[in-house]
């Protein structure tokens, strides 16, 4: 069995180098686009004709010749040449541009004041195999400043967490034209995954219970995306995460997950199950609270008071989604 068990791993282990390899080299491919792209817009521009009418024909040239492709709108196509503009003329870092993902390049133009500072996180992300979503948490934390001031030059520890391929970009995928459910899914993780060890670092009093947890009403399973039970309320505590705009039918679905729960789960001396719903959406991120109608106000208030606040968990969705995982 033991041999068994060593071959398999070796095998898995073959299997993830030869995909990361592969998204490796796809999203060198995807840059090089980029800066090809880049490029000819930028030697565009020295035409008299250039503007956004210009970029507006070609936008729609390009989505005829390849209809729902993402990216190439004329925000995308200004980043482009913003991109080649950028770098055309850094010796230091044309060698490297391939090796950082897009959404990388993205937050590193967007945020960094500097060439020193784009060349440091840059290299940063080669070293340390950054995720977008690493590398924002860094850029947010005035990474470059600190490292700058400090005399030991010591690089940040390890984000805690699910660790990401650093090449599974969404443009990697739109790129590879893969279905929208595959990065809806790997963000669903993501979230999941980040949220609960947010929530026990937040809530002293939450216990965790299970991950997609299943109750079973009638012959059907349903799934609960995080449940925990709170020692403060003395309640079953459901947390459902959702990817797009918040939609009232959520609610409802959130209260037959706690009706479940407390038909099958809760205990004679417990309260009643509470529930809170968390959306991101490029546009914004929701928190709703559901709760038995046979709460009293008081109850209501008490519940309200030992959650974790909504404008917490709101700021923690927004980072966590504030990523080009979710299409802008």
């Amino acid at each position: 069995m033991k041999d068994e068990i060593s071959s398999a791993g070796n095998l898995i282990k073959i299997i993830e180098d030869s995909r990361n390899n592969a998204l490796k080299r796809v999203n060198e491919e995807l840059i090089q686009m980029y800066w090809k792209v880049g490029e000819y817009l930028s030697k565009e521009a020295e035409s008299a004709a250039f503007g956004d009418a210009y970029i507006d024909s070609v936008v729609k040239e390009i989505q005829e010749a390849f209809p729902g492709i993402k990216g190439f709108n004329r925000r995308g196509l200004y980043r482009m040449k913003k991109f080649y503009e950028t770098y055309c003329d850094d010796e230091f870092v044309t060698t490297l541009l391939t090796q950082i993902s897009w959404s990388n390049h993205l937050a590193i133009m967007s945020k960094a004041k500097t060439a020193e500072e784009r060349h440091f996180y840059i290299t940063l992300c080669i070293k340390e195999a950054y995720s977008a979503r690493e590398l924002d948490r860094q850029i947010n934390s005035g990474y470059y400043e600190r490292y700058m001031l400090s005399k030991e030059k010591l690089l940040p520890e390890p984000i805690k967490g699910l660790k990401e391929n650093p090449f599974l970009d969404s443009y990697v995928i739109e790129f590879l034209d893969l279905p929208k459910n595959f990065k809806e899914s790997d963000l669903r993780k993501g979230l999941i995954q980040n949220m609960k060890e947010f929530i026990l670092e937040v809530g002293k009093d939450f216990t965790f219970i299970g991950e997609e947890y299943r109750v079973q009403v009638g012959v059907e399973d349903f799934r609960i995306d995080l449940l925990f039970f709170h020692r403060g309320l003395q309640c079953l505590v459901a947390f459902e995460l959702k990817i797009g705009k918040f939609k009232p039918e959520y609610i409802s679905k959130m209260d037959f997950y706690l009706e479940a729960l407390d038909r099958q789960k809760k205990k004679e001396n417990e309260n009643p199950s509470v529930g809170m719903i968390l959306c991101a959406s490029k546009d914004d991120e929701v928190v709703e609270y559901a709760m038995s109608r046979t709460l009293s106000p008081m109850m209501v208030a008490e519940y309200k008071l030992q959650l974790p606040d909504k404008a917490v968990l709101q700021k923690k969705l927004q980072e966590l989604v504030n990523m080009p995982l979710i299409e802008e």
